[in-house]
Protein backbone atom coordinates (compact mmCIF):
# COMPACT_ATOMS: atom_id res chain seq x y z
CA UNK A 1 0.00 0.00 0.00
CA UNK A 2 1.42 3.32 -0.95
CA UNK A 3 1.67 6.29 1.49
CA UNK A 4 -1.01 7.93 -0.74
CA UNK A 5 -3.28 5.51 -0.18
CA UNK A 6 -2.77 4.76 3.59
CA UNK A 7 -3.56 8.66 3.70
CA UNK A 8 -6.87 8.71 1.92
CA UNK A 9 -8.24 5.81 3.73
CA UNK A 10 -7.68 7.76 7.21
CA UNK A 11 -8.57 10.74 5.48
CA UNK A 12 -12.26 8.54 4.27
CA UNK A 13 -12.85 6.22 7.63
CA UNK A 14 -15.92 7.95 8.61
CA UNK A 15 -17.09 8.80 4.66
CA UNK A 16 -19.58 7.15 2.97
CA UNK A 17 -21.47 6.99 -0.82
CA UNK A 18 -25.13 6.69 -2.11
CA UNK A 19 -26.21 6.46 -5.26
CA UNK A 20 -29.99 6.53 -6.06
CA UNK A 21 -32.04 6.37 -8.89
CA UNK A 22 -35.74 6.51 -8.98
CA UNK A 23 -38.64 7.91 -11.22
CA UNK A 24 -38.41 11.48 -10.44
CA UNK A 25 -41.06 13.54 -8.48
CA UNK A 26 -40.69 16.85 -6.36
CA UNK A 27 -38.75 16.28 -2.80
CA UNK A 28 -36.12 13.56 -3.73
CA UNK A 29 -33.39 15.57 -2.66
CA UNK A 30 -35.06 17.70 0.49
CA UNK A 31 -36.21 14.20 2.14
CA UNK A 32 -32.44 12.34 1.32
CA UNK A 33 -31.05 15.26 2.84
CA UNK A 34 -33.39 16.00 5.74
CA UNK A 35 -33.22 12.14 6.77
CA UNK A 36 -29.09 12.06 6.56
CA UNK A 37 -28.92 15.30 8.77
CA UNK A 38 -31.83 13.27 11.20
CA UNK A 39 -29.18 10.39 11.32
CA UNK A 40 -25.92 12.97 11.98
CA UNK A 41 -24.29 12.75 8.52
CA UNK A 42 -22.86 15.60 6.94
CA UNK A 43 -23.34 15.63 3.20
CA UNK A 44 -19.85 16.75 1.91
CA UNK A 45 -21.08 16.57 -2.08
CA UNK A 46 -24.06 15.85 -4.02
CA UNK A 47 -24.50 15.56 -7.99
CA UNK A 48 -27.75 14.85 -9.55
CA UNK A 49 -29.25 14.80 -12.57
CA UNK A 50 -32.97 14.08 -14.19
CA UNK A 51 -33.84 12.61 -17.71
CA UNK A 52 -37.20 14.00 -17.80
CA UNK A 53 -38.58 15.96 -15.11
CA UNK A 54 -42.31 14.98 -16.22
CA UNK A 55 -42.31 11.49 -15.13
CA UNK A 56 -38.37 10.61 -15.97
CA UNK A 57 -35.95 8.92 -14.44
CA UNK A 58 -34.02 10.92 -11.52
CA UNK A 59 -29.99 9.88 -10.51
CA UNK A 60 -27.87 11.14 -7.42
CA UNK A 61 -24.93 10.67 -5.56
CA UNK A 62 -24.67 11.59 -2.27
CA UNK A 63 -21.09 11.58 -0.37
CA UNK A 64 -21.01 12.38 3.86
CA UNK A 65 -19.14 12.17 6.24
CA UNK A 66 -20.77 9.92 9.50
CA UNK A 67 -18.66 9.67 12.98
CA UNK A 68 -18.18 5.96 13.88
CA UNK A 69 -19.70 5.15 10.27
CA UNK A 70 -18.75 1.66 11.07
CA UNK A 71 -21.48 1.41 13.57
CA UNK A 72 -23.84 4.26 12.60
CA UNK A 73 -24.09 3.04 8.70
CA UNK A 74 -25.91 0.01 8.83
CA UNK A 75 -28.74 2.09 10.91
CA UNK A 76 -28.61 4.40 8.41
CA UNK A 77 -29.28 1.15 5.71
CA UNK A 78 -31.97 -0.42 8.24
CA UNK A 79 -34.18 2.96 8.47
CA UNK A 80 -33.76 4.23 4.51
CA UNK A 81 -35.56 1.44 3.61
CA UNK A 82 -38.80 3.49 4.58
CA UNK A 83 -37.56 6.90 2.52
CA UNK A 84 -36.90 4.43 -0.33
CA UNK A 85 -40.02 2.53 -1.00
CA UNK A 86 -41.68 5.79 -1.03
CA UNK A 87 -40.08 7.10 -3.84
CA UNK A 88 -39.32 3.96 -5.86
CA UNK A 89 -35.54 3.80 -5.57
CA UNK A 90 -32.66 1.68 -6.39
CA UNK A 91 -29.96 2.47 -4.40
CA UNK A 92 -26.98 1.10 -2.82
CA UNK A 93 -24.56 2.94 0.08
CA UNK A 94 -20.56 2.54 -0.06
CA UNK A 95 -17.86 3.04 2.73
CA UNK A 96 -15.02 5.28 0.66
CA UNK A 97 -12.24 3.70 2.77
CA UNK A 98 -13.54 -0.08 1.53
CA UNK A 99 -10.98 -0.72 -1.71
CA UNK A 100 -12.43 -3.03 -4.49
CA UNK A 101 -10.47 -5.70 -5.16
CA UNK A 102 -9.47 -5.99 -9.14
CA UNK A 103 -8.79 -8.97 -10.75
CA UNK A 104 -7.01 -7.45 -14.37
CA UNK A 105 -7.14 -9.89 -17.63
CA UNK A 106 -4.75 -8.85 -20.35
CA UNK A 107 -3.46 -11.28 -23.32
CA UNK A 108 -0.21 -9.97 -24.88
CA UNK A 109 -0.58 -6.29 -25.29
CA UNK A 110 0.32 -4.48 -22.15
CA UNK A 111 0.29 -0.53 -22.60
CA UNK A 112 -3.54 -1.02 -20.34
CA UNK A 113 -2.17 -3.07 -17.39
CA UNK A 114 1.28 -0.91 -17.12
CA UNK A 115 -1.15 2.41 -16.58
CA UNK A 116 -3.06 0.69 -14.04
CA UNK A 117 -0.18 -0.62 -12.18
CA UNK A 118 1.44 3.12 -12.27
CA UNK A 119 -1.63 4.38 -11.29
CA UNK A 120 -1.83 2.04 -8.22
CA UNK A 121 1.43 2.14 -7.30
CA UNK A 122 1.09 6.04 -7.13
CA UNK A 123 -1.90 5.87 -5.26
CA UNK A 124 -4.29 7.35 -7.94
CA UNK A 125 -5.67 4.20 -8.30
CA UNK A 126 -7.40 3.47 -4.76
CA UNK A 127 -8.27 -0.23 -5.07
CA UNK A 128 -6.49 -3.78 -4.05
CA UNK A 129 -5.77 -5.58 -7.30
CA UNK A 130 -6.13 -9.27 -6.49
CA UNK A 131 -5.01 -10.64 -9.45
CA UNK A 132 -3.71 -10.50 -13.12
CA UNK A 133 -5.19 -13.25 -14.99
CA UNK A 134 -3.41 -13.97 -18.78
CA UNK A 135 -3.92 -16.40 -21.30
CA UNK A 136 0.06 -16.06 -21.98
CA UNK A 137 3.01 -15.67 -19.90
CA UNK A 138 4.52 -12.37 -21.29
CA UNK A 139 4.05 -10.71 -18.29
CA UNK A 140 4.32 -12.62 -15.37
CA UNK A 141 7.61 -11.24 -14.09
CA UNK A 142 6.97 -8.04 -14.27
CA UNK A 143 3.35 -8.31 -12.48
CA UNK A 144 4.78 -10.25 -9.81
CA UNK A 145 7.52 -7.57 -9.37
CA UNK A 146 5.35 -5.51 -7.90
CA UNK A 147 3.94 -8.35 -5.41
CA UNK A 148 1.17 -9.11 -7.51
CA UNK A 149 -0.24 -13.02 -8.27
CA UNK A 150 -0.18 -13.85 -12.22
CA UNK A 151 -2.73 -16.45 -12.98
CA UNK A 152 -1.59 -18.52 -16.52
CA UNK A 153 -4.97 -19.81 -17.90
CA UNK A 154 -4.04 -20.72 -21.74
CA UNK A 155 -6.84 -20.61 -23.71
CA UNK A 156 -7.77 -23.01 -26.55
CA UNK A 157 -10.64 -24.31 -28.43
CA UNK A 158 -10.18 -27.47 -26.97
CA UNK A 159 -9.83 -25.84 -23.49
CA UNK A 160 -12.20 -23.14 -23.56
CA UNK A 161 -14.72 -24.45 -21.20
CA UNK A 162 -11.99 -25.50 -18.27
CA UNK A 163 -10.24 -21.84 -19.02
CA UNK A 164 -13.84 -20.46 -18.16
CA UNK A 165 -14.11 -22.79 -15.03
CA UNK A 166 -10.64 -21.82 -13.59
CA UNK A 167 -11.21 -18.13 -14.19
CA UNK A 168 -14.79 -18.29 -11.86
CA UNK A 169 -12.79 -20.26 -9.62
CA UNK A 170 -10.02 -17.47 -9.17
CA UNK A 171 -12.79 -14.46 -9.04
CA UNK A 172 -15.30 -15.48 -7.17
CA UNK A 173 -15.41 -14.09 -3.62
CA UNK A 174 -12.21 -12.67 -4.46
CA UNK A 175 -12.49 -9.94 -7.11
CA UNK A 176 -15.56 -6.73 -6.76
CA UNK A 177 -14.54 -5.67 -10.71
CA UNK A 178 -12.61 -7.40 -13.53
CA UNK A 179 -11.10 -5.50 -15.99
CA UNK A 180 -10.08 -6.19 -19.54
CA UNK A 181 -6.81 -4.72 -19.99
CA UNK A 182 -6.94 -5.91 -23.75
CA UNK A 183 -8.13 -9.23 -22.79
CA UNK A 184 -8.46 -10.56 -26.20
CA UNK A 185 -10.93 -13.52 -25.73
CA UNK A 186 -14.72 -13.79 -25.38
CA UNK A 187 -15.97 -13.56 -21.90
CA UNK A 188 -18.84 -16.48 -21.27
CA UNK A 189 -22.31 -15.94 -20.49
CA UNK A 190 -22.08 -17.19 -17.32
CA UNK A 191 -19.55 -14.92 -15.72
CA UNK A 192 -21.23 -12.15 -16.73
CA UNK A 193 -24.23 -13.29 -14.85
CA UNK A 194 -21.59 -12.94 -11.98
CA UNK A 195 -20.31 -9.97 -12.13
CA UNK A 196 -23.16 -7.74 -13.86
CA UNK A 197 -22.02 -4.00 -14.21
CA UNK A 198 -18.98 -5.21 -12.64
CA UNK A 199 -16.83 -6.22 -15.66
CA UNK A 200 -14.90 -3.23 -17.54
CA UNK A 201 -13.61 -3.33 -21.37
CA UNK A 202 -11.20 -1.32 -23.37
CA UNK A 203 -12.67 -1.15 -26.82
CA UNK A 204 -10.11 0.09 -29.52
CA UNK A 205 -12.06 2.28 -31.32
CA UNK A 206 -14.48 4.76 -31.15
CA UNK A 207 -17.77 3.05 -30.97
CA UNK A 208 -20.12 2.10 -32.97
CA UNK A 209 -17.55 2.45 -35.76
CA UNK A 210 -15.68 -0.26 -36.27
CA UNK A 211 -16.48 -2.91 -34.21
CA UNK A 212 -14.93 -5.79 -34.63
CA UNK A 213 -11.41 -7.09 -35.75
CA UNK A 214 -8.26 -4.87 -37.26
CA UNK A 215 -10.34 -1.46 -35.81
CA UNK A 216 -6.83 0.51 -36.89
CA UNK A 217 -6.86 -0.92 -40.36
CA UNK A 218 -10.85 -0.70 -40.69
CA UNK A 219 -10.19 3.19 -40.25
CA UNK A 220 -7.30 3.50 -42.09
CA UNK A 221 -8.89 2.10 -45.24
CA UNK A 222 -11.70 4.60 -44.74
CA UNK A 223 -9.41 7.54 -44.08
CA UNK A 224 -10.50 8.85 -40.83
CA UNK A 225 -9.93 12.07 -39.46
CA UNK A 226 -10.46 11.18 -35.47
CA UNK A 227 -9.65 8.01 -33.65
CA UNK A 228 -10.90 6.88 -30.64
CA UNK A 229 -11.27 4.85 -27.81
CA UNK A 230 -14.72 3.43 -25.69
CA UNK A 231 -14.45 2.07 -22.21
CA UNK A 232 -17.39 0.05 -21.73
CA UNK A 233 -19.42 -2.58 -18.96
CA UNK A 234 -19.56 -5.97 -20.82
CA UNK A 235 -22.89 -7.53 -21.70
CA UNK A 236 -23.61 -10.95 -24.11
CA UNK A 237 -23.81 -8.32 -26.68
CA UNK A 238 -20.42 -7.87 -27.88
CA UNK A 239 -19.18 -4.37 -27.84
CA UNK A 240 -22.25 -3.35 -26.89
CA UNK A 241 -22.87 -2.48 -23.39
CA UNK A 242 -23.29 0.84 -21.45
CA UNK A 243 -20.28 3.23 -22.45
CA UNK A 244 -18.75 4.74 -19.51
CA UNK A 245 -15.79 6.55 -21.36
CA UNK A 246 -14.83 7.64 -24.29
CA UNK A 247 -11.92 9.73 -25.95
CA UNK A 248 -10.52 10.94 -29.56
CA UNK A 249 -7.88 12.44 -31.51
CA UNK A 250 -7.76 14.41 -34.62
CA UNK A 251 -5.45 12.14 -37.27
CA UNK A 252 -4.17 12.69 -40.93
CA UNK A 253 -3.96 11.38 -44.03
CA UNK A 254 0.00 11.27 -43.16
CA UNK A 255 -0.76 8.84 -40.21
CA UNK A 256 -0.27 5.21 -41.13
CA UNK A 257 -1.75 2.03 -39.38
CA UNK A 258 1.30 1.61 -37.39
CA UNK A 259 1.24 5.55 -36.68
CA UNK A 260 -2.93 5.06 -35.84
CA UNK A 261 -2.16 2.29 -33.35
CA UNK A 262 0.34 4.45 -31.53
CA UNK A 263 -1.76 7.07 -31.10
CA UNK A 264 -4.86 4.86 -30.32
CA UNK A 265 -2.98 2.75 -27.46
CA UNK A 266 -2.30 6.15 -25.55
CA UNK A 267 -5.98 6.79 -26.03
CA UNK A 268 -6.98 3.31 -24.45
CA UNK A 269 -4.97 3.61 -21.68
CA UNK A 270 -5.95 6.50 -20.50
CA UNK A 271 -9.92 5.87 -21.03
CA UNK A 272 -9.85 2.50 -19.57
CA UNK A 273 -7.78 4.33 -16.05
CA UNK A 274 -10.55 6.95 -16.36
CA UNK A 275 -13.22 4.32 -16.05
CA UNK A 276 -12.24 2.05 -13.75
CA UNK A 277 -11.37 4.91 -11.40
CA UNK A 278 -15.22 6.20 -11.94
CA UNK A 279 -16.27 2.80 -10.85
CA UNK A 280 -13.71 2.77 -8.06
CA UNK A 281 -15.18 5.76 -6.53
CA UNK A 282 -18.77 4.85 -6.69
CA UNK A 283 -19.44 7.81 -9.39
CA UNK A 284 -21.49 5.23 -11.81
CA UNK A 285 -25.38 4.53 -12.18
CA UNK A 286 -26.25 2.13 -14.72
CA UNK A 287 -29.52 2.49 -16.46
CA UNK A 288 -30.72 0.26 -19.11
CA UNK A 289 -28.24 0.50 -21.72
CA UNK A 290 -26.91 4.00 -20.79
CA UNK A 291 -24.36 5.15 -17.77
CA UNK A 292 -24.99 8.07 -15.81
CA UNK A 293 -20.96 9.25 -14.69
CA UNK A 294 -20.96 12.16 -12.06
CA UNK A 295 -17.24 12.53 -12.78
Amino acid sequence: MSQATSQNNREYENRARMLISCPDRSGIVATVSQFLHEHGANIVQSDQYTMNPEGGMFFIRFEFDLNDLEKELPVIVEDFNRVADRFNMKWSTFRASRKKRLAIFVSKEDHCLNELLWQWKSGDLDADIAMVISNHLDMKEQVESFGIPYHHVPVTPDTKAEAERKHLELVSGKADLIVLARYMQIIPPKFIEEFPNRIINIHHSFLPAFIGGSPYAQAYKRGVKIIGATAHYVTEELDAGPIIEQDVQRVTHRDDITSLKRIGRTIEKVVLARAVKWHLEDRILVHQNKTVVFN
